[in-house]
């Protein structure tokens, strides 16, 4: 790509973005899924038991599917995925895809061997797979013998206190629990709005279709941010119930601002989107190997770039609109000129 083609695809983008909405406002320089060259992604994926072969089947595939598609297309391995079963449901070859029981203990366990083992400002993502029941502080997901309440995986959570959070509940009656694990920093993701939205989702096979071949890589950059995986999940899951001809009984939410309210479709003047727009979960030396010294310096500063244009989009409203251009010009400049820089060195 010549530099002349660079820019005027930057300011295509520029365009593009002057017609997107501002939204929540999110300090320059907050650190938030930073991504640093040495940082390290893990994935810990919980399945709940079920009853019956055809949810027991779902779950599986499911937890399976996900499970492969971080491996090939995301840069994870076996080491750096936690997959907790149902042994009894977990089908008769789980191979080394399984890692232990989601029981009380199973749970624990593998939460405390993770905090053993990251760094500051690692990601941790969790993907929960399965049933939930209850509101409030009875809130809970239901696990291998007693359940676990919302408050109690709260208090699991809250120990990474230097890492990257992402949770992706994709339970039925997922809200309740949901709302305990809102804070400053986490990207929390429900697969329902309320307590009486108990028959299972189907919002979890749609979410994992984004990711499968990146299927919901929206603006087209290679990635997919946990925003863009939302927002294809919660419209394919609308278009699913509009063609059996029901009515829908699932809506799904994200908070990403730690006040415990889940913006059903975040847009203009929602205070939740900027963290899930800057939150990947691709591995950023996944495909880094084969790329020189300025080839893979080129390509992290091309994301903090555009993960700067992100950010100062959502502080929109803080400028005066000559300085916002401005300012917006000389990103999408540097961008355009790192971008065509790269694809000189790798055509």
């Amino acid at each position: 790509m010549s530099v002349r083609r660079a820019l005027l695809a930057g300011a295509a983008l520029t365009c593009a973005l002057a017609a997107w909405p501002a939204q929540a406002q999110l300090p320059l320089e907050s650190d938030y899924f930073l991504e640093a060259p040495d940082s390290v992604k893990y994935a810990i994926i919980v399945v709940g038991p079920s009853v019956g072969e055809e949810n027991i089947s779902r779950f599986r595939q499911w937890s399976y599917s996900l499970h492969d598609i971080l491996v090939r297309d995301y840069g994870y391995s076996t080491e750096t995925i936690t997959l907790l079963h149902d042994p009894d449901e977990a089908g008769p070859n789980p191979g080394s895809r399984l890692d232990g029981i989601s029981d009380r203990a199973g749970i624990e366990a593998a939460f405390a061997a993770l905090l053993s083992r990251v760094g500051e400002g690692d990601q941790v993502t969790v993907y929960l797979i399965g049933h939930g029941s209850g509101e409030g502080e009875e809130a809970k997901f239901n696990i291998i013998g007693p359940d676990m309440t919302g408050a109690e995986f709260r208090e699991i959570l809250d120990r990474f206190e230097r890492q990257d959070m992402i949770v992706i509940n994709t339970t039925s009656a997922s809200y309740g629990f949901s709302t305990f694990l809102s804070s400053e920093g986490r990207v929390v993701i429900s697969a329902t709005r309320s307590p009486s939205e108990r028959y299972d989702p189907v919002f979890s096979r749609y979410f994992i279709e984004a990711l499968d071949g990146r299927a919901g890589d929206l603006d087209k950059n290679n990635r997919v941010s946990m925003l863009e995986a939302f927002n294809y999940a919660r419209a394919n899951v609308e278009q699913w119930y509009e063609e059996q001809g029901r009515l829908a009984s699932e809506h799904a939410g994200l908070d990403d601002n730690g006040d415990s309210t889940f913006s059903l479709g975040p847009g203009a003047d929602d205070p939740d989107g900027r963290l899930a727009e800057i939150a990947y979960i691709d591995i950023a030396a996944a495909e880094n190997e084969n790329l020189s010294g300025e080839a893979l310096e080129l390509k992290n500063r091309m994301q903090q770039l555009e993960r700067s244009v992100f950010i100062l989009r959502g502080r929109k409203n803080d400028f005066l609109e000559q300085d916002y251009w401005r300012r917006m010009e000389e990103l999408l400049v540097d961008l355009a000129r790192a971008t065509a820089r790269f694809n000189e060195l790798n055509p």
